[in-house]
């Protein structure tokens, strides 16, 4: 994916690696308050027995560095990672991270993974994860979430992937809150591509697509 973006369907709404971007237009997006601009994106990165001890300093500065890490990887022709960033004109309005699972070592401690994956050798880099979606307020009903989602398959895709999982709420359920929606909504992933082949719990859903 180069810094063009990808077509998505309206013509000012684009994506494009956050490999390739100013990663102030990324911190623009956590913003300063909240969940994300606690977390990062790291959560699924750190087990859980050393995450109260990484400060948020330590964790902002571990995801630029794991983007200019991507950013390298892509001059020699191998995969960027781990996420995508979406832009209204030149504003940066939502982050959606996605990677092969491998770098994701919490997802092996998840319920949700390893009772609804099918893909349960979680050491396999060419099954690929979306783990969370980063919308400001100010932005948000606006079909950010969905570009995104339909971006990361086309991520996924160019990457190698061989599957794309997701690990979905069910937003009919009554559960609105951000912080409880920042997995995405089954219904954006079903307008994505993705496919329903676990319900984990009355709220919970793993979503896949194969690319064979």
């Amino acid at each position: 994916m180069t810094s063009a973006g990808i077509e998505t369907g309206s013509p000012v709404l684009r994506v494009v690696s956050a490999a390739d971007v100013p990663f102030a237009d990324v911190a623009a997006v956590f913003g300063t308050r909240g969940d994300a601009a606690g977390c990062w994106c790291q959560w699924y990165k750190i087990p859980g027995s050393d995450w109260r001890s990484v400060g948020v300093d330590s964790l902002r500065d571990r995801l630029a560095s794991q983007l200019a890490e991507g950013g390298r990887a892509a001059q020699s022709g191998r995969e960027q990672g781990p996420g995508l960033l979406a832009y209204l004109g030149d504003t940066p309005v939502g982050w959606c991270a996605v990677e092969p699972r491998p770098g994701l070592p919490r997802l092996r401690g998840s319920r949700i993974v390893t009772t609804g994956t099918r893909h349960p050798d979680l050491d396999d880099a060419a099954i690929w994860a979306v783990t969370c979606f980063v919308v400001p307020r100010a932005h948000r009903r606006k079909g950010v979430g969905s570009a995104l989602a339909r971006a990361a398959v086309e991520y996924a895709r160019e990457g190698g992937a061989r599957a794309l999982e997701a690990y979905a709420v069910d937003a009919t359920t009554g559960t609105k809150r951000a912080a409880d929606l920042f997995h995405g909504a089954i219904s954006m992933f079903e307008a994505a591509g993705f496919t329903e082949v676990a319900r984990t719990s009355p709220t919970r859903a793993v979503m896949q697509i194969e690319f064979g």
